[in-house]
């Protein structure tokens, strides 16, 4: 029953910023921990952010930290990945996903709920 909706990707240029949108219905969210995930072709899919809806914790992968933020909006049941000073390396494809019951993890067996991913890609 739960629905998870990515947007926002696109072409930027290295530097520039971008902001990813992950649509959620079926909730409540306050109930489940929400992560983004990114893998590029022919690479594992790897952890980028994660929280408990509720906004008590808040991850970051080591290579996104300080230049990434996750954040959501209740009123929208909307979650947010703000992406600042983009790198080519940053390319890949976007997912969001929740876990029913999380708070938030990098552990990716853990979430049971995936969007289909939005394209980001980052030129030099």
């Amino acid at each position: 029953q739960v629905q998870l909706v990515e947007s926002g990707g696109g072409l930027v240029q290295a530097g520039d910023s971008l902001r990813l949108s992950c649509a959620a219905s079926g909730g409540p969210f306050s109930r489940y921990g929400m992560g983004w995930f990114r893998q590029a072709p022919g690479k594992e899919r790897e952890f980028v952010a994660a929280f408990s809806w509720t906004g008590a914790n808040r991850y970051y992968a080591d290579s996104v930290k300080g230049r990434f933020t996750i954040s959501r909006d209740n009123a929208k049941n909307t979650m947010y990945l703000q992406m600042s000073s983009l790198k080519p390396e940053d390319t890949a494809v976007y997912y969001c996903a929740a876990d029913l019951g999380g708070t938030g993890s990098r552990l990716q067996a853990l979430y049971e709920h995936w969007g289909q991913g939005t394209q980001v890609t980052v030129s030099s």
